[in-house]
């Protein structure tokens, strides 16, 4: 992986921590566009730095899809499994503030192994 798509643990968890507020209650006014994204792509990068492989595809609108997960790899047209969400879930997701039995309805899952991403949730623990 390149050093410019590859995410740095120390800037993974300050981008997050940085809008921290807003991913624990909606009521906090949205962060600026750049921090969601940074935040966005680092994790998801993370994801992809863990998780090796190209068997599930993360989408997360506008702002980053990745390739993840050990298995059969996918080169062309659509993937047969995708994890697509807006940024805000993609988050919670990310940092355990939510889970992705509990994002139903939030998250777009295709494929038979769609839902393996959430082993390897949360990426940032808030908490620590």
């Amino acid at each position: 992986m390149a050093a410019s798509r590859s995410a740095d643990p120390a800037k993974t968890r300050a981008a997050v921590v940085a809008i921290a507020d807003w991913l624990r209650d909606p009521q906090t006014p949205e962060p600026a566009r750049a921090a969601i994204a940074e935040a966005v792509r680092l994790t998801a990068r993370t994801l992809a730095a863990v998780a090796p492989g190209s068997s599930v595809e993360v989408r997360v609108p506008p702002f980053v899809a990745v390739q993840c997960i050990e298995g059969p790899a996918h080169r062309r047209g659509n993937p047969p499994n995708v994890v697509e969400t807006d940024p805000r879930t993609w988050l919670r997701l990310a940092t355990g503030l939510l889970s992705l039995d509990d994002a139903a309805g939030q998250v777009a899952l295709s494929g038979s192994r769609a839902d393996e991403i959430g082993s390897w949730l949360p990426l940032v623990d808030l908490a620590g």
